[in-house]
């Protein structure tokens, strides 16, 4: 049975950027289960952080006694949504069809598939590809107004630069996924990232026009930074859930290292944890930030989450390890890899290994030979986490970790790898 709390639930932990009625909204859920879907497109070989606030929203509406529908859209994947920076590079049906399966692959594990409001995974491919681009323009495309669609922000940005027909012609696709769901699925809810908005509400006011019925739409806030700026591993690159796209280790330091003023927020919408808890963390971040006990808590949910609890715990020990406070023999070598690549590393030849010195002017920990000296002479040079006192010492064989790695580290903080093939 339903909770009736769910909206208070999201508008608490801050999910709710946009809507269509609220009152109408709650008025639904409290008469039953809803049925409702968000839409995911492949145009990449994963899922990235914010679309984990899309996954983890449906999740919640699940718990809530309502029933999702994930949608893969193998067919709007092949032409992507407009970006604001320009045209997308078009990719192959193969390519998009093996995306397809991996991006299923990563909501699966979130959603329960059995039970009174079991999910369903749709793929829009099914009644897309069939349909004739005449029944197209005759049945969808007469119902958009070409002033209204020349009037949504990403298409009135790429107008002076140019927007080919292929997306500007993408919020019909999108706005028809929802109702050929609403025809045949009963669905009444759609749900994505605000910069969906007019996508989401061109399907609403579709369904209305066609069917005479009234659907509801909600969209949840873009994550950023305290400075307006999006998340990222790095300024051009997305926190990937895919662990071979960014490993573990590195997934698990992002949330670690996220400012403290985020620390209450990214724990309302990435941790299940309740109010009660979430509020003493955010507490005891702005009394004792230094104990860091909310981005701790944070890292080890959303790692726990999206990875497993082992890789979680090794993610752990590999911080522990690296920056001297564990073994780092008995980490797994792809932990470890993982770990030192984020880290920052290099790669030698078995026979070519350098001396120390040498070694931490090509990773970076020192800025010359004279300043790499200086470090070893002052007690601050680290191979292995055991100091080095001999600036001229090249490492052998037997100094490699899990016959691999050479890991140094310059103070307490600074660490890299030498990959030795």
């Amino acid at each position: 049975m339903p909770t009736d709390n769910i909206l208070d639930e999201l508008e608490w932990r801050g999910l709710i950027a946009h809507s269509t009625d609220l009152d109408a909204l709650r008025e639904a859920f409290g008469q039953g289960a809803v049925r409702f879907y968000v839409g995911f497109d492949p145009t990449a070989p994963s899922l990235h952080m914010g679309h984990l606030v899309q996954i983890l929203t449906a999740r919640r509406l699940q718990q809530a006694g309502h029933t999702p529908y994930a949608l893969v859209g193998g067919a709007t994947g092949m032409i992507g949504d407009p970006k604001e920076a320009g045209e997308r590079s078009l990719n192959s049906l193969d390519t998009v069809k093996e995306w397809v399966q991996r991006v299923r692959g990563q909501i699966e594990p979130f959603l329960d598939f059995e039970g009174a409001n079991a999910a369903t995974m749709v793929n829009n491919y099914d009644w897309t590809a069939s349909l004739s681009t005449i029944d197209f323009l005759r049945d969808i495309g007469k119902h958009f107004p070409v002033n209204r669609m020349l009037a949504r922000d990403v298409v009135r940005s790429r107008l002076e630069a140019g927007i080919s027909y292929t997306e500007f012609s993408y919020v019909l696709l999108q706005s028809m996924d929802y109702l050929n769901l609403f025809r045949d699925h009963g669905v009444t809810l759609q749900f994505g990232g605000s910069d969906q908005w007019g996508n989401l509400t061109a399907g609403v006011d579709l369904i209305r026009r066609t069917e005479g019925a009234r659907v509801h739409a909600i969209a949840t806030p873009l994550m950023t930074k305290s400075d307006g700026t999006k998340y990222g591993k790095t300024e051009g690159g997305a926190l990937w859930l895919d662990p071979s796209m960014l490993s573990p280790y590195a997934f698990h330091q992002f949330w670690l290292n996220v400012e403290d003023e985020k620390v209450e927020e990214l724990l309302k919408v990435f941790t299940f944890l309740s109010r009660e808890e979430i509020e003493e963390l955010a507490q005891q971040t702005r009394e004792k930030p230094f104990l860091r006990a909310g981005q701790k808590a944070l890292a080890d949910h959303v790692t726990t989450l999206v990875h497993g609890e082992a890789e979680t715990e090794a993610a752990k020990s590999a911080a522990q390890a690296l920056f001297g406070g564990g073994d780092l023999a008995g980490l797994p070598e792809s932990t470890l890899g993982g770990a030192l690549r984020e880290a920052g590393s290099v790669r030698v030849s078995a026979g070519e290994v350098p001396s120390v010195v040498d070694l931490l002017v090509s990773t970076g920990l020192a800025s010359s030979k004279g300043d790499a000296r200086r470090t070893v002479g002052e007690g601050g040079a680290y191979l292995n986490n055991e100091r080095v006192t001999d600036p001229d010492l090249v490492p052998g064989p037997d100094d490699l970790v899990g016959g691999v790695w050479l890991v140094l580290r310059r103070g307490k903080k600074k660490v890299a790898g030498v990959e030795v093939a």
